[in-house]
C-alpha cells in the first residue's frame, strides 16, 4: 500500500525535531511542504528532492504529496510544530478518504508552538489550558470571540496562535478586550517571537499592557490564569502541589 508520512518539525529548526521526525526525513526520497518550512531543514537534508507551494495553497500541497505517494514515491510532508495542531494532517486524511484511499498516512508528532513558547517563558501551561487561533481565514470571528469568552470565563490559561497580520493588526487588542471583561488587567501574560529560530525574543507582561503590544504572525501569545505569577522573570502557573503539602 502507498504511504505518506506527515512530519512535525517543531517550532524552530533541527534542534527541536524529534528522533522519529529525523528518521522519517532520512528515510524518504521526496520532501513536500510550504516553502518556509522546507528552508528550515534544507541544510540538514541537502540531497533530498523537494516540492514546495506558497502560503494558502494547502489543498494543492497536500494533493501533490498524495499523488506522489500514490505513484510509489517515498514522500514526507513537513509541517511546522505538530502536524495535527493547525497543520496538514487533518486535510491529508480528508483528501485521502475521497480521492486517495489507497494511500496510508502516518503522522509523526512534533513540538508545537505552544510547547516551545511555553518552555521559553518558563512554565505557563502547568494547569488546564486551551489554544485559540485568532486567524479568521477559516473560522468566523464571531466563533473566535465566543471561544475567547468561554475560555476567559473558565479561567483557562490560553495560548494564542496567529495573533496579528497586516490585515488583522487589531485582532490581539480585540481579543484582550474580551478577556479583560473577565480577567484582572494585571493577569500575567507573555509572548515569544520566532520560537527556536534566529531572532527569538520573549517578553513577560500583563494583560493590560499586552492589549497595546504589537505582535506578528510569527508570535505565540500566552495568557495566564488567576494563579499565574512571575517567578524570577519567568511566567509560571502553579499546579497546586505546594498547597497540597500545606
Amino acid at each position: 500500500m502507498a504511504k505518506l508520512t506527515v512530519v512535525g518539525l517543531g517550532p524552530g529548526g533541527a534542534k527541536d525535531m524529534t528522533l522519529r521526525a529525523v528518521e522519517a526525513l532520512e528515510g524518504c526520497d521526496l520532501i513536500v511542504g510550504y516553502t518556509a518550512y522546507i528552508e528550515l531543514v534544507a541544510d540538514q537534508f541537502p540531497d533530498k528532492e523537494t516540492l514546495t507551494t506558497p502560503m494558502r495553497k494547502e489543498v494543492d500541497r497536500c494533493r501533490m504529496a498524495l499523488e506522489r505517494a500514490q505513484q510509489g514515491r517515498s514522500v514526507a510532508m513537513v509541517c511546522s510544530g505538530d502536524p495535527g495542531i493547525y497543520g496538514m494532517a487533518g486535510l491529508l486524511f480528508e483528501l485521502a478518504e475521497d480521492e486517495f484511499s489507497d494511500v496510508e498516512i502516518d503522522v509523526v508528532p512534533g513540538v508545537s508552538a505552544s510547547n516551545g513558547g511555553a518552555a521559553v517563558l518558563g512554565a505557563p501551561l502547568m494547569h488546564d489550558w486551551c489554544t485559540i487561533s485568532l486567524s479568521d481565514l477559516l473560522t468566523p470571528w464571531e466563533k473566535i470571540e465566543a471561544r475567547l469568552e468561554a475560555a476567559a470565563q473558565a479561567d483557562f490559561c490560553i495560548s494564542l496562535y496567529n495573533p496579528s497580520s497586516h490585515k488583522r493588526a487589531d485582532y490581539l487588542s480585540r481579543a484582550c478586550d474580551i478577556l479583560l471583561r473577565h480577567r484582572d488587567p494585571a493577569t500575567v501574560c507573555g509572548y515569544v517571537r520566532n520560537i527556536g529560530r534566529e531572532g527569538q525574543e520573549a517578553h513577560v507582561t500583563d494583560l493590560a499592557t499586552l492589549r497595546d503590544t504589537a505582535v506578528d504572525m510569527f508570535t505565540c501569545v500566552f495568557i495566564g490564569n488567576a494563579q499565574t505569577k512571575v517567578v524570577d522573570g519567568h511566567m509560571v502557573t502553579p499546579r497546586g502541589y505546594l498547597q497540597r503539602e500545606d
